[in-house]
């Protein structure tokens, strides 16, 4: 079946030509320049979006998780408040475009602080306006209010009570925006006492529906009692009609020579073994450190089945 690849953030090779999203300043910087420069910052990220978008239809990479610092600081302001608003929105609609033009597949991962289950209200009430941003960004930029452009997350915590937390989770998700609804997923976890597919199957996605992201890695660590196709399967089930079930893949770094010290869990730099699809048609975010070089190395072995 046919498996499509894509990688997270940073092009190692833009990146050398000063090419990046993540331009981003530290609080007191924020503190001393305020809008003006998280504004020129936030203007450099989506010029450099639109340029990253066009790399990867020019090497026919269609999978692309965007960088969540792209607006730098943005949980202190409103989009509009910026002062470079109208370039910046005009900007990301031709970044959109180019996207939707070219069938190139845009996702967002808001990071570990993203807590939507969190007991603690501040951290809950952080959380929500971090998704909410996340999927006014996804709005201006003019793409499906839908799962296909994903904004994944983690539940975060077990807090010594799985099953509260994830009904605190689903509570919490009716909280959002509807257009961070619509993009909301979840992902499994890379602790056998965190959350695996078969948690999130039955603690949220039978409560509010949304999407499991299958995350191969961390499967390794937190299987619920299932193999690995068991669970890619079980998770598939769990995606709309008509919008392609997106993973995430990455292996242990221990499977590289001359490492030490590092736990199993962390991502090695490239990819050395067939991803198995188990028969599935699906979408894959390679969470290896090479980024778009291990995307291009595994296609280049010819390991993708067409």
């Amino acid at each position: 079946m046919k498996l499509q690849l894509g990688y997270a953030c940073i092009n190692t090779e833009l990146r050398k030509k000063r090419i990046f999203t993540n331009r981003h300043m530290r609080k007191a910087t924020f503190q001393a320049k305020g809008l003006e420069y998280a504004s020129e910052l936030n203007l450099q990220n989506v010029k450099d979006l639109v340029k990253i978008i066009q790399w990867n239809i020019d090497n026919n990479i269609k999978v692309y998780r965007m960088s969540s610092d792209i607006m730098t600081w943005s949980s202190e302001y409103e989009f509009n408040k910026l002062p470079d608003y109208h370039e910046i929105c005009t900007i990301l609609k031709q970044a959109g475009k180019l996207a939707r033009d070219n069938g190139i597949r845009l996702s967002a991962h808001p990071g570990q602080y993203t807590v939507l289950a969190s007991p603690n209200e501040h951290i809950v009430e952080k959380s929500i306006d971090i998704l909410n941003k996340t999927a006014q960004f996804m709005d201006l930029m003019e793409m499906p209010k839908t799962p296909y452009c994903k904004i994944n997350i983690h539940i975060g915590g077990t807090y010594d009570d799985k099953v509260g937390t994830m009904k605190r989770f689903c509570k919490n998700y009716h909280s959002l925006q509807k257009s961070a609804q619509a993009r909301l997923t979840i992902e499994n976890d890379d602790k056998a006492s965190m959350y695996s597919v078969v948690d999130l199957y039955e603690g949220v996605h039978k409560v509010i529906g949304i999407p499991i992201v299958f995350d191969y890695h961390h499967h390794k660590f937190c299987n619920g009692g299932l193999t690995e196709k068991q669970a890619l399967h079980l998770a598939s089930e769990t995606w709309p009609g008509g919008i392609k079930q997106c993973t995430h893949y990455s292996e242990s770094m221990l499977l590289q020579e001359n490492v030490e010290g590092k736990r199993p869990q962390a991502h090695s730099n490239y990819i050395y073994n067939e991803i198995n699809t188990h028969g599935l048609d699906i979408d894959c975010v390679v969470e290896a450190k090479m980024k778009e070089k291990a995307v291009q190395r595994y296609y280049d072995k010819n390991l993708v089945m067409s």
